[in-house]
């Protein structure tokens, strides 16, 4: 009884040291091929992400504007800024009549940064599209903290709800289009004037060399 039962024992014991040993290589072979960056890798993708088409002016998408939608985007902006006529300035400045305004004039003395106090201009419907895009790449040095709005649909809704409220602009035209095919027009163009060039060279070539030939030619009977 007493050796069947030291059998059995070294058994489980024996599977016991297998199945430790197989979890032991298996954790190895998993940490050796395990990344630090987690979720799935997707190849192309920066491609992918250059690849869209390209932005156009902000008078492009101001033809669509939605004065509406933009006064839904303008409650990203309703922490730090009111908008209404008379409105107190918070941790940004009240924002009526912004549009056409110079740039870091403000209303009601408020303290704007070096960097937007020295920029110069107005606030055109580009300069608040740049601004809205990219507050610091706009004016490095700004204090507003705000990440910007992508997408320039929004952008633009949110200017023309901003120039409704005491602004001084006239939406823009639509900007004009580029003539299609103005490239391959003037390549065409190109291309046969350098084959006429061409030709010319080598026809003056051939007629040159006649002469010569012809030269050679009484040489030889006179020999």
């Amino acid at each position: 009884m007493d050796g069947r039962f030291n059998t059995i024992a070294g058994w489980v014991l024996g599977a016991g040291i297998v199945f430790l040993g197989a979890n032991l290589v298996t954790k190895e072979v998993f940490k050796a091929h395990h990344s630090n960056e987690f979720g799935y890798p997707v190849n192309g993708g920066e491609a992918a992400s250059d690849s869209g088409p390209a932005e156009q002016p902000i008078a492009f998408y101001l033809q669509t504007a939605d004065a509406a939608r933009g006064q839904r985007s303008f409650s990203k902006c309703q922490g730090c800024h009111t908008i209404a006529q008379g409105g107190a300035n918070g941790t940004g400045p009240n924002l009526w009549g912004v549009m056409g305004e110079p740039i870091g004039a403000g209303h009601a003395g408020f303290n704007f940064s070096d960097a937007l106090r020295t920029k110069g201009g107005t606030w055109t419907w580009d300069a608040m599209s740049a601004w809205l895009a990219n507050p610091r790449a706009f004016a490095p040095g700004t204090r507003m903290g705000f990440g910007g709005i992508s997408n320039p649909q929004e952008r633009a809704d949110l200017l023309l709800y901003l120039n409704q409220q005491g602004g001084h602009l006239t939406v823009p035209p639509p900007p004009a289009a580029e003539p299609a095919g103005g490239n391959e027009s003037a390549g065409n163009e190109a291309a046969p004037a350098g084959n006429a060039s061409a030709g010319n060279e080598a026809a003056a070539a051939g007629n040159a060399a006649a002469p010569a030939g012809n030269a050679a030619a009484p040489a030889g009977n006179a020999q």
